[in-house]
């Protein structure tokens, strides 16, 4: 009875290691070659681990991962400023009608991408993580909010991009940043409050990525756009 009427807030499922998303071996990795066209065109998606779930939304496609195709963190004015990157000549996000519904490897993304006249893909993922104390909340755990008084309760989100060829799916390289928000355990007294500072955490996130996409993408103009 006193478990049942306790508020509690499920935490959301887990980002995506970039790693697992090729089908190729070693050999195979190492002898891809860059093939985009500068200016660029660059398809934009965010990926997470299958059947994503937020407080407030879910993601689609099925397989080793899935694409979030909504922006719950991530504004206007974020894309508006990659968007003026040097050697772009445009930057566009993967919507559902473009993805397959089975998503087992990078492949559907650079399909999705090459409908798109894309010459680069950009992905990332969140990996957001809640403690309580010196308690770690998994992927998918609920938290009983009624037994977290005199507690420290944290948030950290780690949100990773990469940049992939979508003719050769190439790496071209890699950005990444971390943000953690912490306060008392009176903050949790609803699922509403938790789930506002894991939004508020991963935006801070979103925001400190895009300086270090920006560092990423000038070395790739440097050392490709001829």
């Amino acid at each position: 009875m006193i478990l049942s009427g306790c508020a509690s807030y499920t935490t959301p499922g887990d980002g995506v290691q970039f790693s697992e998303l090729s089908d190729t071996n070693i050999h195979e990795l190492m002898s891809k070659e860059p093939a985009a066209v500068f200016p660029a065109n660059i398809a934009v998606a965010r990926i997470q681990a299958p059947a994503y779930q937020s407080y407030v939304l879910s993601s689609f496609g099925t397989g080793r991962y899935s694409v979030v195709t909504t922006r719950e963190v991530e504004s206007d004015d974020d894309f508006n400023r990659l968007a003026k990157m040097p050697n772009l000549a445009g930057l566009a996000p993967l919507n559902r009608i473009l993805l397959p519904t089975n998503l087992d490897s990078i492949s559907a993304l650079r399909e999705a991408a090459a409908r798109l006249k894309a010459d680069i893909l950009l992905i990332y993922t969140f990996d957001t993580s809640f403690h309580a104390g010196e308690q770690k909340f998994a992927p998918l755990n609920v938290i009983s909010l009624g037994f977290l008084k005199n507690k420290q309760v944290s948030v950290t989100t780690t949100v990773s991009a990469a940049f992939f060829d979508v003719r050769t799916e190439y790496l071209y390289g890699l950005a990444e940043a971390t943000t953690k928000e912490s306060s008392s355990a009176s903050v949790w007294s609803t699922s509403d409050a938790v789930d506002d500072m894991r939004v508020t955490t991963e935006a801070s996130a979103f925001k400190k990525l895009l300086p270090e996409i920006e560092k990423t993408w000038l070395n790739i103009v440097s050392q490709y756009a001829n």
